[in-house]
């Protein structure tokens, strides 16, 4: 990193929308723990320095702080949130808990001009989440803005700019501009961060890494691995070897789509193995969604590991790990598994004494998107919908057999199908559909029927945090219920899920 903007991550759920925000500007960002040592922190050169919101506060015993030296760095600094909190505390002003707080949508004013807020209108919209509020700022800095409490300060002389709402959400009108001004304007950061030279900078680095040897890679047809493995086989051709694994739990025919697009297509090696028998066998009788889970994640590094080892020689395992996941290993809010599970391979075993290969760790995955298109992947295999590693064994509630599979792969193709014909697929950010351990009664004909209730399910969201449920149009939500029960055996009554998240989840298990 140099001459970019690095983000200290104190815990909020935003943290990752900064970065891209930045990187947007065609800016490098870099999330770090907030903790970071400062002997790190300048030799990563950055341009500037975000501290980002957080839940804590900073009056708690267990808060989470930073050095002093910190804001003696000269290096510009934008607090956000806790980040204004922090630097008013630390830096001798003084932050109470709010008598009510301030969540969702507020009206911010401006009241002392200063450089961040350079082009933005003296009132607009702003996204508030807080309970604390700075209630006397430092000596050395200014009021800047307000929202019935003090909103926005400053200390122009060092740089250093805070705000108590969320630039980087859409929510905030005209947060685009002020995040525009601190990366451009006050930090002057370098504009160095191209995808198109990321890429042939990574086949470079993967071919001196790689030399001679040889690589597998798990692939599931997922955007990730998928861009990973053509990535990679750009770079050194056959030396890659993929391992495509049909647990018997994926959508419609995705083992035969993943062979022409990936096999036929890219001319890649692919392994698949047809492991559905086993998968099921072992998922007899389990009803409960953390069991199953578990069942399948383990069955899958059974798989996988002795396809693996029937290709002698392979130095490295590949793995579509993106930057969200590296984050989220080393987040405030505690570790979570560097390796996604199940289909980045997760948790394999020791013995296996391979060296990881992970191209993508530096990227979100709206530039792993961008990535694929530019490696020629086609626009509608990039842009899917997320899948659970799990795969439909989650998206049928209760006990899993071959019969509800087969019953949901058509319900859910029927869905998609129609999602695209209708041009509503990529206005969605995820969609699916879910069998329930329900049956109810209906008349087909003349007939009684008694099968099984199934659920449409199409969420909108940016980040996968916060989500609501698609307002699809009636008559496209008639005509994918009309489809299902008339082509799909099994099933006589749809419904639709308005529900959004919190309280609910996106997935149903």
């Amino acid at each position: 990193m140099h001459n970019g903007i690095l983000v200290l991550d104190f815990g909020s759920q935003y943290n990752q929308l900064i970065g891209r925000r930045i990187r947007e500007m065609e800016v490098y960002s870099e999330i770090v723990p907030f903790d970071t040592p400062l002997e790190t922190i300048l030799s990563k050169k950055p341009a500037g320095i975000v501290l980002s919101g957080g839940p804590s506060s900073v009056n708690s015993p267990d808060a989470h702080l930073v050095d002093p030296a910190l804001f003696e760095l000269g290096i510009p600094i934008l607090g956000i949130c806790y980040g204004m909190q922090l630097t008013a505390h630390i830096l001798g002003g003084k932050v109470v808990k709010g008598s009510k707080g301030e969540y969702g949508k507020s009206e911010f004013e401006i009241v002392r001009s200063n450089p961040l807020f350079t082009g933005v209108s003296r009132h607009s919209q702003v996204w508030m989440s807080h309970f604390d509020e700075v209630e006397t700022v430092p000596e050395g800095f200014e009021i800047s803005g307000r929202s019935g409490v003090i909103a926005a300060m400053a200390n122009e002389k060092k740089k250093i700019f805070c705000i108590q709402f969320h630039p980087e959400v859409t929510h905030t009108a005209e947060g685009w501009k002020m995040l525009e001004n601190f990366v451009e304007n006050i930090c002057r950061a370098e504009k160095n961060w191209k995808l198109t030279g990321y890429i042939e900078r990574t086949i470079e680095e993967i071919r001196t890494k790689v030399g001679s040897d040889k690589v597998i890679l798990g692939l599931s047809g997922g955007v990730d691995s998928s861009v990973a493995a053509v990535l990679i086989h750009k770079a050194i051709g056959d030396q890659l070897q993929c391992i495509f694994v049909d647990t018997g739990l994926l959508r419609l025919d995705e083992g035969r789509k993943v062979m022409e697009n990936y096999g036929e297509h890219f001319h890649m090696k692919i392994d698949m193995v047809d492991a559905a028998d086993r998968f099921l066998d072992k998922l007899k009788g389990v009803s409960d969604p953390e069991e199953k889970r578990k069942i399948i994640g383990k069955e899958f590094v059974a798989v996988f590991d002795e396809e693996a080892h029937k290709f002698e020689g392979a130095r490295f395992l590949a793995q579509g790990t993106i930057y969200p996941d590296v984050i989220e290993s080393q987040s405030v809010k505690g570790p979570s598994a560097v390796i996604k599970s199940h289909h980045n391979v997760g948790g394999l075993p020791e013995e296996m004494k391979m060296e990881l290969l992970e191209p993508l760790r530096e990227l979100f995955k709206d530039e792993v998107r961008k990535v694929g298109e530019e490696l020629g992947i086609a626009h509608h295999l990039v842009y899917r919908h997320p899948f659970p590693g799990p795969g439909l064994g989650i998206r049928i509630l209760g006990e899993v057999d071959r019969e509800k599979v087969a019953i949901l792969q058509k319900a859910d193709d029927i869905f998609i199908e129609e999602l695209y014909k209708n041009k509503l697929y990529e206005t969605v950010s995820q969609a699916f559909v879910v069998l329930l351990p329900v049956k109810s009664v209906g008349v087909m004909g003349d007939e009684r029927t008694y099968e099984y209730t199934c659920v449409v399910r199409s969420a909108n969201t940016i980040d996968f945090m916060t989500a609501t449920f698609s307002k699809l149009p009636w008559d496209f939500l008639e005509k994918v219920s009309n489809r299902i029960i008339n082509e799909v055996q099994g099933i006589n009554r749809v419904a639709y899920d308005i529900s959004s998240k919190p309280p609910a989840t996106i997935e149903w298990e």
